[in-house]
């Protein structure tokens, strides 16, 4: 059971990452190549993170 409190921690950190990450380049125009792409697989492995915790 200690690998899905692990799960948890790591998912709501990658949520944490992917919330400040997607908020800073949207508020500073940064032009960074692949950052779509990058976001979306950051977002579906802390979906994924979070819901095997569930």
């Amino acid at each position: 059971m200690s690998i899905f409190k692990k799960s948890r921690k790591y998912g709501t950190t990658l949520l944490c990452v992917w919330l400040i990450a997607s908020g800073a380049i949207s508020l500073l125009n940064a032009g960074i190549p692949y950052s779509g792409p990058a976001l979306a697989a950051l977002a579906i492995a802390a979906g994924v993170l979070i819901l095997i915790d569930r």
